[in-house]
Protein backbone atom coordinates (compact mmCIF):
# COMPACT_ATOMS: atom_id res chain seq x y z
CA UNK A 1 0.00 0.00 0.00
CA UNK A 2 1.08 3.92 -1.29
CA UNK A 3 1.85 6.11 1.70
CA UNK A 4 -1.22 8.33 2.23
CA UNK A 5 -1.35 12.17 1.22
CA UNK A 6 -2.42 14.30 4.15
CA UNK A 7 -5.62 14.89 2.43
CA UNK A 8 -5.96 11.19 2.30
CA UNK A 9 -5.66 10.31 5.84
CA UNK A 10 -8.11 12.87 6.94
CA UNK A 11 -10.67 13.52 4.53
CA UNK A 12 -10.32 10.80 1.63
CA UNK A 13 -12.77 7.63 1.09
CA UNK A 14 -10.45 6.06 -1.24
CA UNK A 15 -8.70 3.90 1.27
CA UNK A 16 -10.44 1.02 2.99
CA UNK A 17 -8.34 2.30 6.37
CA UNK A 18 -10.33 4.79 6.31
CA UNK A 19 -13.40 3.58 7.53
CA UNK A 20 -12.16 2.06 10.34
CA UNK A 21 -10.25 5.14 11.43
CA UNK A 22 -14.03 6.70 10.99
CA UNK A 23 -15.17 4.30 13.33
CA UNK A 24 -12.71 4.78 15.98
CA UNK A 25 -12.75 8.47 16.08
CA UNK A 26 -16.39 8.86 15.85
CA UNK A 27 -16.98 6.31 18.50
CA UNK A 28 -15.15 8.33 21.23
CA UNK A 29 -16.81 11.43 20.27
CA UNK A 30 -20.26 10.22 20.40
CA UNK A 31 -19.02 9.18 24.35
CA UNK A 32 -17.20 12.08 24.96
CA UNK A 33 -20.82 14.29 23.50
CA UNK A 34 -22.70 12.32 25.52
CA UNK A 35 -21.43 10.35 28.56
CA UNK A 36 -21.16 13.82 30.69
CA UNK A 37 -25.00 14.45 30.09
CA UNK A 38 -26.12 11.24 30.70
CA UNK A 39 -23.64 10.82 33.96
CA UNK A 40 -24.75 14.39 34.97
CA UNK A 41 -28.31 13.34 34.66
CA UNK A 42 -27.58 10.04 36.99
CA UNK A 43 -25.56 11.73 39.46
CA UNK A 44 -29.03 13.79 40.45
CA UNK A 45 -29.72 10.32 41.74
CA UNK A 46 -26.70 9.48 43.93
CA UNK A 47 -25.40 7.35 40.70
CA UNK A 48 -21.59 8.82 40.50
CA UNK A 49 -21.54 6.69 37.12
CA UNK A 50 -22.93 4.64 34.60
CA UNK A 51 -20.91 1.73 35.46
CA UNK A 52 -23.01 1.76 38.20
CA UNK A 53 -25.63 0.63 36.89
CA UNK A 54 -24.13 -1.89 35.10
CA UNK A 55 -22.21 -3.61 38.20
CA UNK A 56 -25.51 -3.43 40.10
CA UNK A 57 -27.38 -5.14 37.65
CA UNK A 58 -24.94 -7.87 37.02
CA UNK A 59 -24.62 -8.48 40.77
CA UNK A 60 -27.98 -8.82 40.90
CA UNK A 61 -28.21 -10.95 38.16
CA UNK A 62 -25.50 -13.46 39.89
CA UNK A 63 -27.98 -14.12 42.34
CA UNK A 64 -27.74 -15.90 46.03
CA UNK A 65 -24.43 -16.83 44.77
CA UNK A 66 -22.54 -13.46 44.31
CA UNK A 67 -20.96 -12.32 41.45
CA UNK A 68 -17.22 -12.88 40.92
CA UNK A 69 -15.21 -9.45 40.40
CA UNK A 70 -13.13 -11.50 37.96
CA UNK A 71 -15.80 -12.35 35.80
CA UNK A 72 -17.70 -8.88 36.49
CA UNK A 73 -14.12 -7.37 34.84
CA UNK A 74 -14.34 -9.35 31.93
CA UNK A 75 -18.24 -8.92 31.04
CA UNK A 76 -17.93 -4.91 31.31
CA UNK A 77 -14.32 -4.55 29.82
CA UNK A 78 -13.56 -2.60 32.91
CA UNK A 79 -9.61 -2.89 34.38
CA UNK A 80 -9.29 -4.27 37.45
CA UNK A 81 -8.28 -1.49 39.35
CA UNK A 82 -10.76 0.58 37.96
CA UNK A 83 -13.36 -1.81 38.85
CA UNK A 84 -12.60 -2.10 42.31
CA UNK A 85 -12.48 1.39 42.91
CA UNK A 86 -16.06 1.74 41.71
CA UNK A 87 -16.78 -1.17 44.19
CA UNK A 88 -14.87 0.49 46.93
CA UNK A 89 -17.61 3.55 46.45
CA UNK A 90 -21.10 1.40 46.07
CA UNK A 91 -19.88 -0.46 49.32
CA UNK A 92 -19.32 3.18 50.78
CA UNK A 93 -23.00 4.27 49.63
CA UNK A 94 -24.21 0.75 51.29
CA UNK A 95 -25.52 -1.00 47.81
CA UNK A 96 -23.14 -3.97 47.42
CA UNK A 97 -20.48 -6.03 49.52
CA UNK A 98 -17.71 -8.55 49.30
CA UNK A 99 -16.28 -11.43 50.69
CA UNK A 100 -12.76 -12.15 50.07
CA UNK A 101 -12.01 -15.92 49.37
CA UNK A 102 -8.76 -17.07 49.92
CA UNK A 103 -7.42 -18.73 47.26
CA UNK A 104 -3.88 -17.95 45.11
CA UNK A 105 -5.73 -15.14 43.48
CA UNK A 106 -7.33 -13.88 46.94
CA UNK A 107 -10.88 -14.02 45.19
CA UNK A 108 -13.63 -11.26 45.76
CA UNK A 109 -17.45 -12.38 45.12
CA UNK A 110 -19.82 -9.17 45.25
CA UNK A 111 -23.14 -9.04 46.57
CA UNK A 112 -26.01 -6.82 46.95
CA UNK A 113 -26.41 -5.36 50.13
CA UNK A 114 -30.63 -5.32 51.36
CA UNK A 115 -30.42 -1.17 50.56
CA UNK A 116 -28.56 -2.05 46.80
CA UNK A 117 -31.66 -4.69 45.90
CA UNK A 118 -33.65 -3.70 43.43
CA UNK A 119 -31.89 -0.58 42.83
CA UNK A 120 -30.92 -1.20 38.98
CA UNK A 121 -34.92 -0.64 38.90
CA UNK A 122 -35.02 2.33 40.38
CA UNK A 123 -31.95 3.27 38.42
CA UNK A 124 -33.80 2.10 35.14
CA UNK A 125 -36.24 4.77 33.97
CA UNK A 126 -33.60 8.08 35.02
CA UNK A 127 -30.96 6.19 32.94
CA UNK A 128 -34.08 5.34 29.94
CA UNK A 129 -34.96 8.21 29.98
CA UNK A 130 -31.55 10.09 29.92
CA UNK A 131 -30.74 7.34 26.36
CA UNK A 132 -33.91 8.62 24.79
CA UNK A 133 -33.40 12.25 25.52
CA UNK A 134 -29.49 12.72 24.26
CA UNK A 135 -29.74 10.05 21.45
CA UNK A 136 -33.09 9.68 20.00
CA UNK A 137 -33.25 13.22 18.36
CA UNK A 138 -30.29 11.63 15.73
CA UNK A 139 -31.82 8.72 14.76
CA UNK A 140 -34.66 6.67 13.70
CA UNK A 141 -35.29 3.72 15.61
CA UNK A 142 -34.12 1.52 12.51
CA UNK A 143 -30.96 2.92 12.72
CA UNK A 144 -30.25 2.78 15.90
CA UNK A 145 -31.00 -1.32 15.99
CA UNK A 146 -28.60 -1.43 12.71
CA UNK A 147 -25.47 0.96 14.69
CA UNK A 148 -26.66 -1.64 18.01
CA UNK A 149 -25.89 -4.82 15.77
CA UNK A 150 -22.86 -3.23 14.26
CA UNK A 151 -21.31 -2.51 17.84
CA UNK A 152 -21.81 -5.89 19.09
CA UNK A 153 -19.64 -7.24 16.09
CA UNK A 154 -16.99 -5.51 18.23
CA UNK A 155 -17.58 -7.12 20.97
CA UNK A 156 -16.59 -10.75 22.01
Amino acid sequence: MKPLSDDALFFGDDQECISYNRVWFNLIRAHRKFYPRITKTLKAIGISDPIWYEILLEVERAGPDGQPMSALEERLFVPQYALSRHVARLEKEGLIRRTYIADVRRKQILFLTEKGQGMHARIWPIYWDAMQDEIGPHMSVDDAYKLARLLIKLLP
